[in-house]
């Protein structure tokens, strides 16, 4: 008897959300993020929120070699340059096993993301801890190492959707939004808000993606046989 193997499901064939689910979901978090984003530019960009400065006495209170070397792994790998090839990584990987719409939607939160945060850093120009061990530039919100982990783990998380995926991705966005305050690199808010970011990127990237691949799909099983 010839042994039978199952075909690997991608992530996009999946029929187990609703039509409505990506564009309500993507809704509320650019809503969520855009009150985030505002908040926290109304205020004066030297001045950061009192929260700010407890969260920061906290980190360097409380700083150790062992937690600078635990702080320092995020900081590392989240950086522009090893970020994007992770990235890239990825979609190259999606698209060695034939996942075009998995590996569309990944590429699409890549680039959104940096096209948008890093822009904005520059744009609002908050000012960092004068004590960073990190980056010094007046480039503080929203943090891009925060907004790119949350941006990827959410459109993976959301591809693949089980448990492990999203259990994953925060354990990585919690641990890079640690480490970028214990380097005194950002203030708490500037981690914030770059979660809101990276998580709205990352819905609005998949529910994009996701609703033209309905469509197509849609508008193909409704064609008439040539």
């Amino acid at each position: 008897m010839t042994a039978k193997i199952a075909r690997v499901q991608p992530p996009h064939e999946r029929p187990d959300l609703s039509r409505l689910t990506p564009i309500i979901i993507g809704a509320a978090a650019t809503i969520a993020a855009i009150i985030v984003l505002w908040v926290v530019t109304s205020v004066r960009r030297d001045q950061p929120f009192p929260v700010d400065l407890w969260w920061h006495e906290l980190m360097v209170a409380n700083r150790t070699d062992a937690g600078l070397v635990l702080a320092w792994i995020p900081g590392h790998l989240g950086g522009p340059v090893l970020a994007a090839v992770t990235g890239l990584v990825i979609v190259g990987t999606l698209l060695i096993l034939r996942w075009w719409w998995a590996a569309i939607t990944v590429a699409a939160a890549l680039v959104l993301c940096i096209a948008i945060a890093a822009p904005l850093a520059r744009v609002v120009a908050r000012i960092r801890p004068e004590d960073s061990l990190a980056e010094v530039v007046p480039t503080s919100f929203p943090s891009g190492h925060v907004a790119f982990a949350a941006a990827m783990a959410t459109v993976l998380a959301l591809l693949f959707r089980h448990w492990l995926w999203w259990l994953l991705g925060a354990v990585w966005v919690l641990w890079m939004a640690w480490s970028r305050t214990y380097l005194a690199a950002h203030w708490l808010t500037d981690v914030i808000g770059g979660i809101f970011l990276g998580v709205a990127v990352g819905i609005l990237a998949w529910a994009v993606v996701e609703t033209i691949r309905r469509r197509r799909a849609a508008r193909t099983a409704t064609a008439p046989p040539d």
